[in-house]
Formats: C-alpha cells, sequence, structure tokens
C-alpha cells in the first residue's frame, strides 16, 4: 500500500481525500497557490507544495508544476479529485512515466472518454443507447446554426472536453445558437484549454441521472446504483440523491449493466460515472461518462456503506475490490445540496469575500434517526476567491425513506450558519419544502419552471407561519424579560412584560396570549388554537432551536427594532412583535422608498468586465446584449430591459468590477 500521496486539487474534494487517507494511514501531500496559501486542505495535510500563482491556468493545472511537486515531496501516487487534471490524458501519461501511480482510470479511458464525441461512438457500439445528435467538430456559429437547424430544435451546444455545466447552451432558435456557440466556444478555451463543440437533440422534460461504477485491474466491473441529479441550474448540479425517485428496477438493472458494459469497453479501472438522460417513459439516452469521481459521490456512499475514495485507491494500488455485484444493496434515502457563493436573489450571481460566520450543522447521527454529513473546503474567516468554482460545501443527509432524509436536510440547512457572502442556502432550503420536489416529479426545468423569474424568498406555509409567530413570541417574552432585568425596572415593579402581543410576518398580523411556565410557554391565537413552546434560547444567540407543537424548529436569529430577522426553510422573515397598542400605531408609518437605479447598467456580481458591445450615443433594444462579465470561470451576458440611448461609459474591458459598480449610465 502506498505511504505518501498527493492530492491535485484544491478544496472540499482535497479536505474529502485527505480524511480517508489519513483513515487508511498514509500521508498526504496538497499543493497550494498563492490565493490557497491559508486553506484548510493545506492545513490538513501532512505537507504542502507551492505550485504557482492565483489562476488555475497558472497554478492548479499545470501538469509540470504538479509533476515537480510530486518529484520534490516522493510521492507514490497522485488523487485528481475532480475538475483541473482529474480527466486529463496527458498528466495520467506523465504519471504513468514517471511510475507514480495515478489514482483513477488509464489514460487510454480518459483519453476514449474524455472527448464527447469519441465517448458516444465506443458507446454505440458497446451497445449503449445514446441521444441523436452531430458529433463531428463544428467550425463557427454559422454551421452550428445549420446544423440546429437540421437536428430539430431545442438543441444542447456542448463543449467536447467539457464538465461541470460549462461550455453548455441550450438553443431554442438560429438567434440562440448562434450566440451559445459562441459563449460555449469561449467557456470550454478558458476552462479546459479545448475549444471544440458539438451539438445534440435536446429531450425535453428530461431526467438527469447517473450510474456509479467502479472497476478494478482484475475484470471485476460493478455499479453502485444511481443518482438523481435532475436539480440543476444553467446545467450545475444543485441537488442531488440517490436512488432516483423515478427508476424501477427492472430500469436500474438495465442502466447499471449499459455502464458496466461501457466501463468494460474501454479498460476502465477506478471509479467512474455513466450519466444518462431518462425521458417520462423511463428510455434512457448515454449522455457522457466521467472519468473522475463525481461531486455528489457521497449520497451513493451514504446508501450502499462503501468509501469510494478507499476503493480507488485500493484499486490504483493493484488490489481486487473486496465485493461482487450481488452483494451492494441500496440502504435508505441519501440527499446532497451543493452550498455554493452565489446569491440566489440576485439571479445566482456569483460572490466572493471573506466568510464572517462558517457554522457547519454538527456532522454525525441525529437524534432521529438520521445522518449529517458535510464535505467542506473552507471555515470562518476565510476568503472565497474570484479565481475557482464557488462550491463552498455539499450538505449531505440519510434518513430511512426519502421523506425522513428530506426532512434531516430541511433541519440541516436551517441549522447552517453563513454570513458575509451571497450563497444559495436559502434556494436549496425552499427546494426541500416544495410540494413538485417532495413528489419526486422532477426534471431538468424543475428550477426554470418553477423559479421563471428566479429566487425572490420562500412563502412559508400557514401552518408554518403559525408555529414561527409562536416562536417569535415566546422568544421576545425572553428578550424583554432580560432587557428590563439588565435596566432594573423589574426589580422595582415599573415595569411588567406583557402576556399579550401582535406579531407582523409575512403579510399577516397574528395577536396572541402567552402563558408561561418553568418549562415553556403555551400560545393562544385568537381563534382559542394553542401551540406550546420549549427552547433554551437566549438573546444574542445567532440559532434558536426549539420545539413547536412537538416539531422541531430551527431558525437563524437576529435582533432588530421591536422584533427579529428570522431565517428558516428558504424564507428571510422580517418579524415584528409589539404590543397591541403599538401594533395599532404602526398603521400610520411609512415605508421608505427604493432607489431609482434604471438609469444605469449595474454590474451584478463581483468580475471581470470581458467585452463592451456599445459605445456613447448608441441606441439600444430591450434584450440587446451590452457587456460580458466573467467570474469564477462563466461567462455573465448582460442585456438591456429596456429601450434607451447611452450616456456615458463608466468601465472598459479589462476591468475588474465589484457589485453594483456602474458600467453604463442611459439618457
Amino acid at each position: 500500500m502506498f505511504t505518501k500521496i498527493l492530492i491535485a486539487n484544491r478544496g472540499e474534494i482535497a479536505c474529502r481525500v485527505i480524511k480517508t487517507a489519513r483513515k487508511m494511514g498514509i500521508k498526504t501531500v496538497a499543493v497550494y497557490s498563492d490565493a490557497d496559501r491559508g486553506a484548510l486542505h493545506v492545513k490538513m495535510a501532512d505537507e504542502a507544495y507551492h505550485i504557482g500563482p492565483a489562476p488555475a491556468a497558472q497554478s492548479y493545472i499545470v501538469i509540470d508544476k504538479i509533476m515537480e511537486a510530486v518529484r520534490a515531496t516522493g510521492a507514490q501516487a497522485v488523487h485528481p479529485g475532480y475538475g483541473f487534471l482529474s480527466e486529463n490524458r496527458a498528466f495520467a501519461a506523465a504519471l504513468e512515466a514517471e511510475g507514480v501511480a495515478f489514482i483513477g482510470p488509464p489514460s487510454s479511458a480518459i483519453e476514449q472518454m474524455g472527448d464527447k464525441i469519441t465517448s458516444k461512438k465506443i458507446a454505440q457500439a458497446a451497445g449503449v443507447s445514446t441521444v441523436p445528435g452531430y458529433m463531428g467538430i463544428i467550425a463557427d456559429a454559422e454551421e452550428a446554426v445549420k446544423i440546429s437547424g437540421e437536428i430539430g430544435y431545442p438543441v444542447m451546444i456542448k463543449a467536447s472536453a467539457g464538465g461541470g455545466g460549462k461550455g453548455m447552451r441550450i438553443a431554442w432558435d438560429a438567434a440562440e445558437a448562434r450566440e451559445g456557440f459562441q459563449s460555449s466556444k469561449n467557456e470550454a478555451a478558458a476552462s479546459f484549454g479545448d475549444d471544440r463543440i458539438f451539438i445534440e437533440k435536446f429531450v425535453t422534460q428530461p431526467r438527469h441521472i447517473e450510474i456509479q461504477v467502479l472497476a478494478d485491474q482484475h475484470g471485476n466491473t460493478v455499479y453502485l446504483h444511481e443518482r438523481e441529479c435532475s436539480i440543476q441550474r444553467r446545467n450545475q448540479k444543485v441537488i442531488e440523491e440517490a436512488p432516483s425517485p423515478f427508476l424501477d428496477a427492472a430500469t436500474r438493472k438495465a442502466m447499471g449493466e449499459q455502464a458496466c458494459a461501457l466501463a468494460r469497453a474501454v479498460g476502465y479501472t477506478s471509479a467512474g460515472t455513466v450519466e444518462f438522460i431518462v425521458d417520462g417513459n423511463r428510455n434512457f439516452y448515454f449522455l457522457e461518462m466521467n472519468t473522475r469521481l463525481q461531486v455528489e459521490h457521497p449520497v451513493t456512499e451514504l446508501i450502499t456503506g462503501i468509501d469510494l475514495v478507499e476503493q480507488m485507491i485500493r484499486v490504483a494500488d493493484g488490489q481486487k475490490l473486496p465485493f461482487a455485484q450481488g452483494d451492494i444493496k441500496i440502504n435508505g434515502w441519501a440527499m446532497e445540496s451543493r452550498l455554493y457563493a452565489e446569491d440566489p436573489y440576485r439571479k445566482f450571481l456569483p460572490s466572493i469575500g471573506r466568510l464572517t460566520r462558517y457554522r457547519p450543522p454538527v456532522e454525525g447521527a441525529t437524534d432521529r434517526g438520521g445522518i449529517v454529513r458535510n464535505d467542506t473546503g473552507v471555515f470562518e474567516g476565510g476568503e472565497i476567491s474570484m479565481y475557482y468554482d464557488p462550491m463552498i460545501a455539499k450538505l449531505c443527509t440519510w434518513g430511512p425513506t426519502r421523506a425522513a432524509a428530506i426532512e434531516e436536510m430541511r433541519l440541516a440547512l436551517d441549522t447552517f450558519e453563513v454570513e458575509g457572502i451571497g450563497h444559495n442556502l436559502p434556494f436549496v432550503a425552499a427546494v426541500m419544502d416544495h410540494p413538485r420536489f417532495t413528489s419526486g416529479n422532477i426534471t431538468t426545468a424543475f428550477i426554470a419552471e418553477e423559479y421563471p423569474d428566479g429566487f425572490k424568498g420562500a412563502t412559508l406555509d400557514p401552518d408554518l407561519i403559525r408555529r414561527v409567530a409562536a416562536a417569535a413570541a415566546a422568544m421576545n417574552r425572553v428578550a424583554e424579560i432580560r432587557r428590563t432585568r439588565i435596566s432594573g425596572t423589574m426589580d422595582n415593579h415599573k415595569r411588567k412584560v406583557g402576556d399579550d402581543w401582535v406579531v407582523d410576518l409575512q403579510g399577516e398580523r397574528i395577536a396572541l396570549h402567552i402563558a408561561a411556565d418553568h418549562d415553556g410557554s403555551t400560545i393562544t391565537f385568537a381563534d382559542h388554537t394553542h401551540l406550546r413552546v420549549s427552547s433554551d434560547w437566549q438573546p444574542g444567540q445567532a440559532l434558536a432551536r426549539l420545539t413547536v407543537d412537538g416539531h422541531a424548529l430551527v431558525m437563524k436569529v437576529a435582533k432588530i427594532p421591536m422584533g427579529f430577522r428570522l431565517r428558516l426553510r428558504g424564507s428571510d422573515l422580517k418579524v415584528l412583535v409589539r404590543s397591541p397598542r403599538a401594533a395599532e400605531l404602526s398603521q400610520h408609518m411609512l415605508e421608505k422608498t427604493p432607489p431609482d437605479t434604471s438609469k444605469y447598467l449595474l454590474c451584478p456580481m463581483p468580475g471581470l468586465l470581458v467585452t463592451l458591445a456599445v459605445s456613447v450615443g448608441d441606441e439600444v433594444q430591450e434584450g440587446q446584449t451590452l457587456a460580458t462579465v466573467e467570474a469564477m470561470k462563466m461567462e455573465n451576458i448582460l442585456k438591456a430591459t429596456r429601450a434607451g440611448v447611452v450616456k456615458a461609459v463608466k468601465a472598459a474591458p479589462g476591468a475588474s468590477l465589484k457589485v453594483d459598480e456602474i458600467i453604463l449610465e442611459f439618457v
């Protein structure tokens, strides 16, 4: 067995690999760029080696620098994680030539499966069902439009060397095909150093379901069942689960066997994933094979009990798989929510900055019989950089049933404290409560269909509103008692904390009465119904854990005048708790009018202004492209929201812009 491995990656996946290596008694080497000098994976590893400047193109994806680190540290094997060099044939070949084990598949398998065009041809030859499309190289945008018309819209424009949702666009007409081709080509060149593009038919109402495979060097290949990855935004997975709520046993078996057949056809060893699109009739079509560990691998580990990283290391060491296909069972259900540094209230645009507060939920078994797991690569006080993928953490939960796994995820998300940057935690929390998601009736169009105008925050159902109102009233009573004790007025009997209150939240005004005792409070509403509230929350605590009517309730808490800011289940609530007289007088208060920014094009995220398509004096029409901003390896096209004339240009291409920095001013 290896005694030292190098991890050619960063962030949460590097930390994840280190944990398993440590469990196996193997020492680890981290590599890091200038931006990652103080990163968590550097702190966790036994050794660390500096590989260059912050941009990945000058550090993490430079093969020579990784090879230099391998030689300098004496590492016997390299785990590539995912992204960066994980599916780079030249890197795997360089390690093979050096006599260093690559903890992944042979370079020949990477080469065959890494090119999406070649992989589809091999899949067809291996008897795997494939999506109709054009497998040749496309020269320019006009040829892309011509081919798209021949295939029939909608089409998917994809980078041949792509992955992780980068270099992918859906086109519904010729204009979108032309624009999407160029954007995909640009993203592919920036992310993978390969700008080849191909086009295939876009399957409507699709589910994205993938099969995890594992193969050793002795001819043994197994599948570890499936993962449902249909909750996606811009082709980037957001929520995954295992197993799929849609597959039946026969379809699962057929998909698994085809995935194994493809792996055997290319001499595959190690962990890999075969991705399929599945339609409403359970017809499935091969998309691609990811010749690496997937981001969402923890949900497979939670339902099978198999540590995939450990098996990858053992396979690379020449060991046989310790199990056969019949040994791999499905135990319970697992969910994964990807926590990204992107602001859902600003159309999911990237966010960077310092994590002023980062408190994940406690990992391990819960008192409800579930499991919480959090794979992360950041820490409180650390920086989220503009140079890398925006993922902060992968929060995973397990339960004996799908409903139980979802409930564990709801509570874990409400417990997860993240401050200092924009993040998508409220959005994934809202999805966990969405009726369509909880029913399992999902497709890859879920986010586009259910949130067509973006995410504005979740609306709580009436039952939960009453529970939050009761909780807020009980918390307010605790805060009022503390305030009067600090001021000394209670001792002097000058002020008594009242029992009657009015709670305003989510557009509702709720009158209630509090009867407190040693164990908690009984809240009585105007309709004479009651809720029992108990908690050990104290003023100043940022997280409140309560039991309301026998149900666990977790809320993030911040004090505001006459109440609280409460965040839970994807909602961000201004909750006012006032005396009946104060509530009556509040009706005469005026609301502050927000500033008018309609005459400006503001940069919606921190990023680099790549192109500017207009000049002073130009007339623009609604929907016209104005500028392109690049952030976290993604191109974002900014378009006019109304017709107008450009009055002034405030930024030039190449400028690094802040959030809400003015790019253009209109007449």
